[in-house]
């Protein structure tokens, strides 16, 4: 029989405009009696659903993360109630028998025995300042689509920029497009006076690059993107002045962050809006790496492995991390780092290779926060270090030149 964890507590179906709410209370005799109703999503309504919880002495609540809309259920009860917001797949109904009272009295059931796995969900702080650089990636986001539209315009107008220069979107080449969408018609036989300190290209290539013609349309559809590019940097330099106001004072666990290699400010601030600076709620590093998604799956039976594939977990932290993990590794003055993706790479590939490092650099981000210490790579240099003598049975020297490509064969009795 399993244990009855929370005597009193409840589950919550949520909805857009409702939430099923059901009380499953359970006394000395292991009997559970419910108490189930019904509340809209209005703020009123959900202080109605906060003292009906009161009234009925429980502090324990359990909902799933239905979209965006438990978000407003979790504001009004985060002070009064001990919430645990569960992923769906963990509170998932049978097939056949799902109502929303049904859903509600099933979340309350798995719960009450402590069945519930729930999702890491930092503070009132943290959580406004991961909305903020979540924006921020969507606008670097828009800003990337919109220069692929401008890219597609100069293709189809014949405008070869690409090919002369490693930027389109630098000083020269720049200049360069806005002098012919201000003279679409005019033919441009000398770019001598946009060259820069950088530019390699020739005028000869520059000018063959050029050579094209750009259509009122397409001229008109470029100006909009510039005109939408322009606004799009405005929104991110007020966006990045709030955010620096708000992470300034997580700046002595920013400037620990800033200590690893491959992290610059504004992903450090990243790290720190998405695992928050409270490592406590995580047992060990394994424990966060898996929550970021960048530990392998268990998926074995019959003692056959089906696959270890990393997870879809991680959709904000995983890629910065990967990208940070491709800048440390092109940096010769931390070889430790460096050194490991080479070992990796060459036997299980470059994807594999660049996952480890990003596991590496979040657990020593974990370590970090944790002792409160900067990174010292020390640490990792003395791990690397090969023993002073090794001694090797004929079996394991036999497999490393089998390992080298050499055939062995026994000899002769």
């Amino acid at each position: 029989m399993l244990k009855i964890v929370y005597p009193i507590c409840c589950g919550m179906d949520v909805h857009k405009s409702f939430i099923v709410a059901c009380i499953a209370s359970t006394n000395d005799k292991g009997v559970t009696t419910y108490k189930s109703k019904r509340f809209s999503t209005f703020t009123n309504d959900l202080r109605f659903c906060a003292r009906w919880l009161a009234e009925n002495n429980c502090k324990d609540v359990c909902m799933e993360s239905t979209g965006k809309y438990w978000i407003p259920i979790y504001n009004i009860l985060e002070n009064s109630c001990n919430i645990v917001l569960a992923h769906p797949k963990y509170v998932k109904s049978i097939k056949g028998k799902k109502t929303d009272k049904k859903d509600a009295k099933w979340i309350a059931d798995i719960f009450k025995h402590d069945l519930v796995s729930g999702s890491f969900m930092p503070p009132v702080d943290i959580r406004q300042l991961r909305d903020l650089m979540r924006y921020h990636f969507k606008l670097t986001n828009f800003m990337i689509g919109e220069k692929n539209r401008m890219q597609n315009c100069l293709t189809v107008s014949n405008l070869k920029l690409d090919d002369v220069f490693s930027d389109v979107f630098g000083k020269a080449s720049t200049n360069i497009i806005n002098h012919l969408l201000s003279n679409p018609s005019e033919k441009l036989n000398d770019v001598s006076g946009f060259r820069t300190k950088g530019m390699k290209a020739s005028d000869e290539e520059v000018l063959s690059a050029i050579d094209g013609c750009i259509c009122a349309e397409q001229a008109e559809k470029m100006r909009i993107i510039h005109t939408h590019m322009d606004s799009l940097e405005l929104c991110k330099l007020n966006l990045e002045s709030i955010i620096l106001s708000v992470s300034e004072k997580y700046l002595p666990k920013l400037n620990l962050v800033l200590t690893v290699p491959g992290i610059k400010t504004f992903s450090a601030i990243t790290v720190i809006s998405e695992i928050g600076v409270d490592m406590s709620v995580f047992p060990t590093s394994k424990h966060l790496c898996s929550w970021a998604g960048l530990t392998p799956q268990n998926n074995e039976s019959a003692g056959k492995k089906k696959t270890t594939r990393i997870s879809r977990a991680g959709a904000y932290i995983k890629p910065l991390l990967v990208q940070c993990a491709l800048n440390a590794i092109r940096k010769k003055s931390n070889p430790e780092i460096r050194n490991r993706y080479l070992s990796i790479k060459k036997r299980r590939g470059h994807k594999k290779a660049i996952i480890a490092i990003a596991r590496m650099l979040l657990t020593a981000i974990y370590n970090i926060l944790k002792k409160n210490e900067p990174y010292n790579a020390d640490l990792y240099r003395q791990a690397d270090k090969p023993p002073v003598q090794r001694t090797v049975t004929v079996d394991e020297a036999v497999y490393i030149l089998q390992r080298q490509g050499y055939i062995v064969t026994p000899s002769p009795v």
